[in-house]
């Protein structure tokens, strides 16, 4: 996201924080439900995304849209941060699709975070999206195209419901069932790296060929911490076909120490070296 959308983006979750100042958890929830429905409705017709994101028309009449479309059929709060978002100048309209939905995650993780389980529903995130990666049938069932998402929901609820936090069950939900084109591990991501937003701290994705102990974690959090500038929480994931060193990725930038790149290098170098006779 750039210039003008990441400006509206922040605009968009200041507004949210203080819509949300002092609220219930069930208002919390009400909202997310909301903010994710007129995501999905966002996203799913291209006039109604034009309309509220197109720099070529009036803010006014933006504005106008949202109204006559939301007002009645969602609470003033919903109404009020999606007019404020129509308001806004984005980049690009799909910007305005992923804000929204950004918003929507934002409302549920408030929720968590004043209930004392923020860091647990980040966990339960982590660890549904490995399970998903490691189960192709699961992955399949969650991803039919054919599978109605009443099943899709229900199929969801008998795994987690009681298992992990109320949130953690919404937001695999939402996943499950509005992917916009993305897998359900990228879309668990990126959940899980606005949890992190909130802590403000960086998430960094660890592969290894083997486990790490608990003092190379920390190690390994405490020297990323000083190089990107900020906390940092590891979510390691064991995969011995990278036969050994490690892969960082925090957000678009990797750091590939395996050494799987390194024999791959070397073949490279190898073939491009002219043949001896």
């Amino acid at each position: 996201m750039q210039g003008s959308s990441r400006d509206s983006l922040a605009a968009l979750r200041e507004a949210l924080a203080a819509e949300t100042a002092g609220v219930d958890a069930a208002t919390l929830h009400q909202l997310s439900d909301e903010l994710f429905a007129v995501t999905a409705l966002v996203a799913g017709s291209g006039p109604l995304r034009r309309a509220i994101s197109d720099p070529g028309l009036r803010a006014e009449d933006k504005v106008r849209v949202v109204d006559s479309l939301l007002t009645g059929k969602v609470t003033p709060g919903t109404v009020a941060l999606v007019r404020l978002a129509a308001g806004r100048r984005w980049s690009e309209s799909r910007d305005v699709v992923d804000s929204l939905e950004t918003l929507a995650v934002d409302a549920a993780l408030t929720g968590a975070e004043r209930s004392g389980q923020l860091d647990e529903v980040e966990d339960q995130l982590f660890r549904f999206e490995r399970i998903v990666d490691g189960e192709p049938a699961l992955r399949a069932a969650l991803t039919d195209r054919h599978l109605p998402g009443e099943r899709k929901s229900e199929l969801v609820r008998r795994l987690l419901d009681g298992k992990v936090a109320p949130v953690t069950v919404a937001l695999v939900r939402q996943g499950v069932l509005h992917p916009r084109g993305r897998t359900i591990e990228r879309v668990l991501e990126e959940f899980t790296s606005v949890a992190a937003q909130r802590r403000s701290r960086l998430v960094a994705r660890v592969v290894t060929a083997t486990a790490l102990t608990a003092d190379q974690q920390t190690r390994l959090a405490d020297a990323l911490a000083r190089e990107f500038g900020h906390e940092v929480r590891l979510q390691v994931v064991v995969d011995p076909s990278i036969l050994g060193g490690m892969t960082v990725r925090i957000g678009d930038e990797l750091i590939d120490a395996s050494v799987l790149r390194k024999l791959n290098a070397a073949r490279r170098h190898l073939a491009g070296r002219p043949g001896r006779v």
